[in-house]
């Protein structure tokens, strides 16, 4: 792997973890409320974390050349498109791993991350921020 490329994903990994902490804790405070509510909580948390993975994304890890308006609203579509991609991917499994497989709907989100991940961060590094 290029060195900038593996600091990109170092950088996209770290912002990757609060990510993924607002989306747990989003998605658990739903679960916590009303054990049905899992679908609901996984919406909510990914259109927060999504937002946050974009700020600091975009201010970090692609820095790009353009940041007028437009452009950054272009890219902020693409990454909401992108992570979109991978939502209804991961809420797939959800659905199957909690209603078909039987695994427990605090465990099976931990489970999409090894696959949502790097999927991710090649949507993002090569579409959306390209």
């Amino acid at each position: 792997m290029h060195n900038k490329t593996l600091i990109q994903f170092l950088k996209f990994g770290i912002i990757g973890v609060s990510n993924t902490l607002i989306s747990l804790l989003i998605y658990y405070l739903f679960v916590w409320i009303r054990k049905d509510w899992y679908m609901l909580g996984n919406v909510a948390g990914w259109v927060v974390s999504v937002f946050n993975a974009f700020y600091w994304n975009n201010k970090y890890v692609f820095r790009p050349q353009s940041q007028d308006f437009r452009h950054t609203l272009m890219r902020l579509g693409k990454t909401y498109i992108s992570y979109g991609g991978t939502f209804l991917f991961s809420t797939l499994l959800l659905w199957l791993e909690v209603q078909v497989l039987g695994v427990s709907e605090w465990i099976a989100p931990m489970v999409n991350l090894a696959v949502t991940i790097p999927l991710n961060f090649l949507l993002n590094k090569f579409w959306a921020f390209r």
